[in-house]
């Protein structure tokens, strides 16, 4: 049995996930946070969180690095950790820092931060020779101007440390830029009170569908899983209202998206662990729009595992302990699975969501969930304004994903 590190957690979906996949894999985990009431605020229905199920939970402060490698070498010497895993993006490096300052197993930290930070990946990717749109990293209003002239509009403005697509959007002319480079500007600290890089990426625009491939990899040997696609909102934001586990690509297609991921990881260095690679698949064929090193969100694994019986957060916590997964895929019986998300469509509070009856009825509803009266609902700008999601699984072909987006349509949000 080992016992794993884990540096804090996002609180969606892989909050329950990766420490189900630890206990099943015969495993245990010690919980280290900076602020535990972080997790208790998040409701989880009638019984304990999952990360409250830890063999021990420890509060010490996650965002002072040094300080936290001398206590956590202390802690070490107590309970004995094979490994540190962490799923939330702010810690990712973090977790990667403590493997390799304990020389426990693990990507290097540079690596992981090359990938998690949308700026040196664009960096890394062109180092390798490997194409993409034009982009430029800049600080302060007036290079950020400029240098939008010279790539020209329209461009998609991103945070290089951000996630769930927060202030990532279009800007179709100078104005626009301006607009989203205050609001950036706006939000210097992110959630986990983290100072947040004074620098803005800015790309040209990628046209075409986004997928995302999902690997696993072993001291350098990558097993691709499989393709997600995703469907998007619509512009100016990015924002994804659901996924469809397989994705319905040509076997050309595929391959091609394949490859750009297994090119795009090499380019970071990832060669150990579970990645989440996001593509495009525009007209000069696919184009990478960031890489993840860590399991997929929203709920992706869960279509994996559904539909091939691979279970990846599994894969994640064996990876971190440096043991060698063995991803077979199994005939679950499902041909697709698919995750479609109910949106905010302004701000407000929330009264009440009608036409829940039909997802108890529905045979092929594997999940459902909305979110409770008083929520407080905000414009549909980043994933973080979800009101609710229904998965499906579809035993007969590729029809999760149409199924599941009926479904939502056909719910109604009240608001107070």
């Amino acid at each position: 049995m080992g016992h794993l590190l884990m540096v804090e957690s996002w609180v969606g979906a892989m909050s329950s996930l990766l420490p189900r996949a630890i206990r099943e894999a015969g495993h245990r985990f010690t919980f280290l946070t900076r602020d535990l009431h972080h997790y208790l605020r998040v409701p989880s229905g009638a019984c304990a969180h999952p990360l409250l199920a830890a063999d021990n939970v420890v509060t010490a402060e996650t965002n002072d690095v040094p300080a936290l490698l001398r206590r956590v070498e202390r802690l070490h010497e107590v309970f004995g950790f094979d490994g540190v895993i962490s799923s939330c993006d702010y810690y990712l490096a973090t977790a990667a820092r403590l493997a390799s300052h304990l020389g426990l197993p693990g990507v290097g930290p540079e690596a992981v931060e090359r990938a998690y930070r949308k700026d040196l990946t664009r960096q890394a990717l062109r180092e390798a020779g490997l194409p993409g749109p034009a982009f430029a990293v800049t600080s302060g209003w007036p290079e950020t101007a400029a240098r939008a002239g010279e790539i020209g509009y329209p461009l998609v403005i991103k945070p290089v440390d951000l996630c769930a697509g927060m202030y990532v959007r279009r800007v179709d002319d100078r104005e626009q830029l301006r607009e989203a480079y205050l609001a950036l500007e706006g939000f210097p600290v992110n959630a986990r009170r983290q100072r947040r890089l004074p620098v803005v990426l800015l790309e040209e625009v990628l046209t075409g569908p986004e997928i995302s491939v999902e690997s696993i990899t072993f001291e350098g040997e990558t097993s691709i899983i499989g393709i997600t696609d995703k469907s998007l909102a619509g512009e100016p934001w990015f924002v994804e209202s659901g996924h469809m586990f397989p994705a319905a690509l040509d076997p050309g297609t595929a391959r091609s998206a394949r490859e750009a991921a297994l090119s795009a990881l090499a380019a970071v260095g990832l060669d150990h662990g579970v990645a989440h690679t996001e593509l495009k698949l525009t007209p000069d064929g696919p184009r990478v729009v960031e890489i993840n090193p860590r399991p997929a969100g929203n709920q992706i694994t869960e279509l994996v595992r559904r539909v091939t019986g691979v279970d990846i957060p599994m894969a994640y916590a064996q990876l971190a302990l440096g043991e060698r997964p063995r991803p077979a895929p199994a005939d679950t019986g499902v041909r697709s699975a698919a995750i479609a998300f109910l949106l905010s469509r302004r701000p407000g509070t929330l009264s009440a969501i009608h036409g829940t009856g039909r997802l108890a009825e529905a045979g092929d509803v594997v999940e459902w969930q909305v979110k409770a009266p008083g929520f407080p609902t905000s414009e549909p700008t980043s994933n973080n304004g979800y009101l609710g999601h229904v998965m499906v699984a579809d035993t007969a072909g590729l029809g999760a994903r149409s199924r599941a987006e009926r479904l939502v349509a056909a719910l109604t949000v009240e608001y107070a």
